[in-house]
Order: C-alpha cells, then sequence, then structure tokens
C-alpha cells in the first residue's frame, strides 16, 4: 500500500496526517450507486468510504474500552456466592404475608 501525507482541512485544520491509499473492487452497480450516495451527500466516493471504515475502526476502540472496563469490574469482584442473593421473599417484601 502505498501511503502519502495530505492536509485534510475539515479532520484537521492543523495538523498533517498521514493517509494509505488502498485499493477496492465493487460490482458495477455498487460502485455507480455509491458514487450516487457519495454525490447526494455532497462528498466524494472516497471520502464516503474513509468515513465508513473510521467509524468502524471507533466501535472497536470502543469495544476494547468496555472489554477493558467489563475485565476491570469483575476483578474487582472480591468474593461472590450464590447462597448470599436475596430471596424472592425478601427482594419483594412479602415476609409480612407469610
Amino acid at each position: 500500500m502505498a501511503s502519502r501525507l495530505t492536509r485534510r482541512a475539515v479532520d484537521h485544520p492543523c495538523d498533517t496526517v498521514k493517509v494509505k491509499n488502498i485499493t477496492v473492487s465493487l460490482p458495477d452497480e455498487v460502485y455507480r450507486r455509491a458514487r450516487i450516495k457519495a454525490a447526494e451527500r455532497g462528498t466524494s466516493l472516497s471520502a464516503l468510504v474513509s468515513d465508513l471504515l473510521t467509524a468502524i475502526a471507533s466501535e472497536q476502540v470502543d469495544f476494547e474500552r468496555r472489554k477493558r472496563l467489563q475485565t476491570d469490574v469483575i476483578a474487582s469482584i472480591r468474593e461472590f456466592r450464590a447462597g448470599a442473593r436475596l430471596t424472592r421473599e425478601e427482594i419483594h417484601g412479602r415476609a409480612a404475608v407469610r
């Protein structure tokens, strides 16, 4: 993959961002519809694909963050016993009924 430096005025007004060029093979009809969708959004097909891949990459970062949080919470639980749970009666305040 070739890489190049470019200025992205919208995303990074003051920074030079290193980008990679990729080649994507699409059926003609998918390519045509994607170009139309990009035009409707006032952007290029390249920017549309870039935004989609950026969103996917962000989701993965969020998943990893949540997974680390889950691991930390589980590690913070010192002791858990199934028998230490409340009974149905205690949960629903039914002790007075019996």
